[in-house]
């Protein structure tokens, strides 16, 4: 029965990864413009998406040195068989939250059927008061990442808004009645550091976190801080448009930011001219440790891309993530030779 179970698994896992192959790798966007053969060439011959052959300026003799898109969708498979609780939000949400603080979830759209967490009242309605209660809530689709379908909704002055769109409380409704399989979240106000970068989106980090093969201890492996421009209000993905700060890991210094969409550098933000290049986390050693400690809690997973908003009362956890995109990452430099790529083949992600 192990046998036959395993075959199914592998089978099942070969189908999916095939169908990503094609849909997300061959026929990827082309930010870049890459030529059609060249883009054919490297997809085969690799596994890159268009965008990362000019983004790593890919040729014959560099290609070893960076981990493909087929790298990082295989790496998801690492956490096995709990890679899971991460995929899914709302059950990472409730399992983690006894360790740290996450954004809390209101209510949950599935099928048709709307439910409420901490005893709220369970009715459209319901969301609505709670809109004007709170001013800011955000909608999250169950299913999706990178930032796609999340949405903010405000309530100023008994006025309603998605994304900034003015919206009578009647279309706000029927936006809620109408759309399914979402949740709705608290609003995060982020930290006055954060704000004087861009102060129209929610600017995370991503933290990576590993458990060392070597010492089975969890350690910090890589930090970006993503900066939201105009194009992606209110969310700051990368996929979306957004800025890209590699984060110092010994002082918790931001770098110029970069866009994993076209070849830009930005030591001030475009939108705003406001300083990015040199801005401090603060608290960076209080925050890495707090995250490598709550992953020992967790002797189950090896790789956890954990997304971050710092408050002006400490960090809080929006997502934490399985894998993660190896573009945030590599945008800095080829990790197929470094400590991610070294990870992966330990973990038989890839073999060379």
């Amino acid at each position: 029965m192990n046998r036959l179970s395993n075959l199914y698994n592998s089978f099942t896992k070969f189908i999916k990864l095939s169908a990503i192959w094609v849909v997300r790798i061959l026929f990827s966007k082309n930010h870049m413009k890459v030529p059609f053969y060249k883009r054919v060439h490297y997809a085969i011959f690799g596994g890159y998406m268009a965008d990362q052959i000019a983004l790593y300026k890919l040729n014959r003799k560099n290609k070893k040195e960076y981990l493909s898109e087929f790298d990082w969708y295989k790496s998801r498979y690492i956490n096995e068989p709990y890679n899971f609780i991460l995929n899914n939000k709302l059950v990472c949400t409730d399992l983690m939250k006894h360790y740290t603080r996450f954004a809390e979830t209101y209510y949950l759209k599935k099928k048709g059927i709307l439910n409420s967490y901490n005893d709220l009242k369970c009715s459209y309605d319901e969301i609505i008061n709670l809109l004007i209660k709170k001013k800011s809530l955000m909608i999250k689709p169950i299913n999706l990442g990178k930032g796609f379908g999340v949405q903010k909704l405000d309530c100023i002055n008994n006025k309603f808004y998605i994304d900034n769109e003015k919206k009578t409380k009647a279309e706000m409704l029927q936006y809620l009645e109408k759309n399914n399989n979402y949740f709705i979240s608290e609003y995060i106000k982020q930290s006055k550091e954060l704000n004087s970068i861009f102060k129209d989106a929610t600017n995370t980090i991503r933290l990576i976190t590993i458990r060392n093969p070597e010492t089975n201890k969890c350690e910090v492996l890589f930090a970006v801080q993503r900066i939201g421009t105009k194009e992606t209000i209110p969310v700051d993905n990368g996929s979306r448009g957004g800025l890209v700060a590699n984060i110092d890991l010994e002082t918790g210094t931001l770098s110029e930011a970069r866009s994993i969409q076209r070849i830009v550098n930005f030591e001030n933000h475009p939108d705003n001219n406001n300083k990015i290049k040199g801005v401090k986390i603060k608290d960076w050693d209080r925050i890495k440790k707090h995250f490598t400690e709550l992953m020992e809690k967790f002797p189950y997973l090896y790789f956890v891309a954990w997304d971050i908003l710092l408050t002006d009362d400490g960090p809080v956890v929006i997502e934490a993530n399985t894998s993660s995109g190896v573009n945030i990452i590599q945008i800095w430099g080829g990790q197929r030779n470094g400590k991610l790529g070294k990870f992966y083949k330990y973990h038989n992600i890839i073999r060379k």
